[in-house]
């Protein structure tokens, strides 16, 4: 073989290289692309940080994500699986905080006192919150999400809830009036009491994005038409030895 053919080989293998090289990054690229949902809905971007409860951004994602070209984004502090507050299960940010500035809906979910504390503290990601908080339409949070908010100063002179056992400290410990509800709105801002009431809001939150029309389809949709099968999941005719079940439920649980 002469030189010249060996030299044209050798650069015919750089170039499939390169290609290949190149086809590879724009897969990978694809596949950490967020969705655009047809680039016309709002763009909903969800905070996980490590030790969150699963149902925070999960629900409220499963009745988001039906809003007409609605994009549902899940973002952490850095791209990848993060882990509930169980330890059990991930879900996958599939954008750092660094890559988001601006979000027509931010969801911040509540976790356990490691994920919730972890997150109050964590001045990136509270400077991150109060960023998107500045042009979002709207910010909401579930659960201890609230405590959250409040601790990233957004819910100052405001009414808002929080998961029950909270409550205290979330009226003692900052300038909130805490009100006992399902959801509370004030102003763009709207608080979800425990977990499972974050379907609630985002419910409500759809009616204001979509009409309630089609917040009424969506709920049809997901079938959400509660009827547990005990009449135990209202902490204000919990009884005292439930409460601490619960509780010490929720605590030998977390990791």
């Amino acid at each position: 073989m002469s030189h010249s053919t060996t030299r044209r080989n050798v650069l015919r293998g750089t170039a499939a290289t390169a290609a290949l090289a190149a086809t590879t990054a724009a897969r990978t690229e694809a596949a950490h692309a967020v969705p655009t949902g047809g680039g016309k809905g709002p763009a909903i971007g969800i905070l996980l940080y490590d030790g969150y409860s699963l149902l925070d951004p999960t629900g409220p994602a499963e009745v988001l994500s039906r809003l007409p070209d609605a994009t549902v984004t899940m973002i952490a502090e850095r791209r990848g699986a993060v882990r509930t507050d169980t330890g059990d299960v991930a879900v996958v940010a599939e954008r750092s905080i660094s890559e988001v500035d601006r979000l027509d809906v931010l969801l911040v979910p509540g976790g356990g006192n490691r994920g919730t504390i972890g997150a109050m503290n964590n001045e990136a990601l509270l400077s991150w919150i109060r960023h998107v908080h500045r042009h979002s339409r709207w910010t909401t949070s579930v659960c201890t999400g609230s405590i959250i908010l409040a601790a990233a100063g957004l819910l100052d002179g405001r009414q808002a809830t929080t998961y029950w056992a909270s409550a205290e400290y979330l009226r003692s410990t900052f300038d909130v009036t805490y009100l006992p509800q399902r959801y509370v709105r004030s102003g763009k801002i709207i608080t979800a009491a425990g977990v499972s009431a974050g379907v609630d809001m985002a419910l409500y939150l759809a009616s204001l994005i979509a009409g309630e029309d089609t917040a009424k389809a969506i709920q049809l949709a997901v079938e959400y038409d509660p009827q547990p099968p005990f009449d135990s999941g209202d902490a204000a005719q919990a009884s005292a030895q439930l409460k601490e079940h619960a509780l010490r439920l929720l605590a030998e649980s977390q990791v």
